[in-house]
């Protein structure tokens, strides 16, 4: 199989940013098996807004880091069941916002559940990865940051 030069080479596990979340970083688990990419929410309350249904929504952008939290208010793009890899099914609310991947941004679909007990506070779906390669015998092909040396 030959690469075209427009894809994009990713590990099993890279730093992400949601720039219109105000998230600069988030060390993200490439997941092939996740039709749509999950987002770590801690907090969560919907409402409604000038007709309009919103989320605001709490992070903790990096995993064993509990002092730095990052607030969103979004508009909600939809509502899923969504079922997880160990079977359970939970309605999950869907936001979409801009990923910025290798200096291009894309629009990605994200769910939000809390994910304390995961590694990862983030997972890239595979609608999110059209025009990427994983290579999952690498990690962090896109680059680091100043937290990258964390587990």
């Amino acid at each position: 199989m030959t690469e075209s030069s427009a894809e994009i080479l990713i590990g099993w596990r890279e730093w992400l940013c949601l720039p219109d979340l105000g998230i600069d970083a988030i060390k993200a688990k490439v997941d092939t098996g996740a039709r749509t990419s999950c987002l770590h929410a801690f907090q969560m309350e919907t409402y409604e807004h000038q007709g309009q249904d919103r989320v605001r929504f709490w992070i903790h952008p990096f995993q064993y880091d509990e002092q730095q939290v990052v607030e969103c208010d979004w508009p909600v793009h939809d509502r899923r069941r969504i079922t997880d890899s160990g079977g359970h099914a939970e309605e999950r609310v869907i936001i979409e916002t801009d990923l910025l991947i290798a200096g291009g941004r894309r629009p990605i679909e994200v769910s939000l559940t809390s994910r304390d007990t995961m590694r990862f506070r983030m997972l890239l779906g595979r609608t999110a990865m059209a025009g990427c390669v994983v290579r999952p015998r690498t990690s962090f092909l896109l680059g680091g940051n100043a937290k990258s040396a964390k587990p």
